[in-house]
């Protein structure tokens, strides 16, 4: 099994009220191993010093400032690091990392770039160390591209934002779409050339029922499985619970094909979570192979196309 977008144990809020403690990394950790979880894409979060989280779920608190998302990534980067000592994992960097893995590999991205501000050369430096996945934009409005969820600024992918995916894509870096808008995932598609990742989203339902702002169109979707790349099912509250969500899995399987699909939780920073921890991973692909799903179908989407991906994009 491949989780395409998790943070977990919450380690993004250790200083503050939220953090449960260095115990949730580690059971974390072991539930990851006992599910049979190989490798996951462990997300620092850029904005996160400007999300405040409510019942309606994400609220922008204010700009970024310079050098704010540089350093509060640097912050979560060294906790983690931390964390992962002694524990039944490893940082993940190649495709080959997952085979025949004694332990769960965790791949380092990043939830934003807005780390970048306008230094393409750190891109370089995340690199070094370790990370492996840069998604370009999340809740705060940056000068990349356009996010789902709020007015486009940039016209789509800016200029700025192009010479990014450049740099990402001449690394090896796997791109991460979420959170951003159709016309920033056009702008990426035609300059990059790589599978992309839209790690955690769901497709759009009819038009006079919609799900989100943060919801994919049929187009949106395909765009992306056009580029040979995938998309994580998310098991966040805009399915109404545990069985809906395996619906939203299968239409999202019919509009794509299966195998551009994946699994990616969000887990330990989801909004309203349909499932909580990996046995409930197990119990969802359990659900799809009922549903019709053949052995080799429910192979691909708990991580086979996800090691597809790391094995085409990343650089052994």
């Amino acid at each position: 099994m491949f989780d395409l977008h998790c943070h977990t144990g919450r380690f993004f809020a250790k200083g503050g009220p939220t953090y449960p403690g260095d115990e949730a990394f580690s059971k974390a950790v072991t539930e990851m191993n006992q599910s049979g979880v190989i490798g996951v894409f462990l997300s620092i979060v850029s904005d996160i010093s400007l999300l405040k989280i409510t019942d309606k779920g994400v609220v922008v608190d204010s700009k970024l400032e310079k050098g704010v998302a540089w350093e509060s990534y640097k912050n979560q980067l060294g906790i983690l690091k931390e964390l992962a000592k002694g524990q039944n994992a490893q940082i993940g960097k190649t495709s080959g990392d997952l085979k025949n893995p004694k332990k769960v590999n965790l791949f380092l991205s990043c939830e934003g770039a807005d780390f970048v501000e306008e230094d393409i050369d750190r891109i370089n430096e995340v690199y070094e160390q370790g990370v492996r996945s840069v998604q370009l934009v999340h809740y705060v409005p940056n000068n990349i591209g356009d996010l789902q969820t709020a007015d486009p600024v940039n016209g789509g992918l800016s200029t700025h934002g192009k010479s990014i995916v450049k740099r990402l894509t001449e690394l090896g870096m796997v791109i991460d779409l979420a959170h951003a808008s159709f016309d920033t995932v056009k702008g990426v598609a035609e300059v990059s050339g790589a599978p992309l990742l839209l790690s955690h989203s769901i497709l759009a339902d009819e038009p006079n029922r919609p799900i989100a702002a943060r919801a994919m169109s049929r187009d949106h979707a395909k765009l992306i499985a056009e580029t040979g790349g995938l998309i994580g099912a998310w098991p966040s509250g805009f399915s109404k619970d545990f069985d809906d969500f395996v619906e939203n899995t299968l239409r999202l399987i019919d509009a794509v094909g299966v195998d551009h699909v994946g699994i990616g939780t969000d887990m330990d920073a989801n909004f309203q979570p349909v499932i909580n921890d990996y046995y409930g991973v197990e119990k969802w692909l359990e659900a799809l192979a009922a549903k019709g799903l053949s052995s080799s179908e429910v192979e691909k989407i708990a991580g086979g196309n996800a090691g597809k991906l790391l094995q085409t994009v990343l650089k052994d």
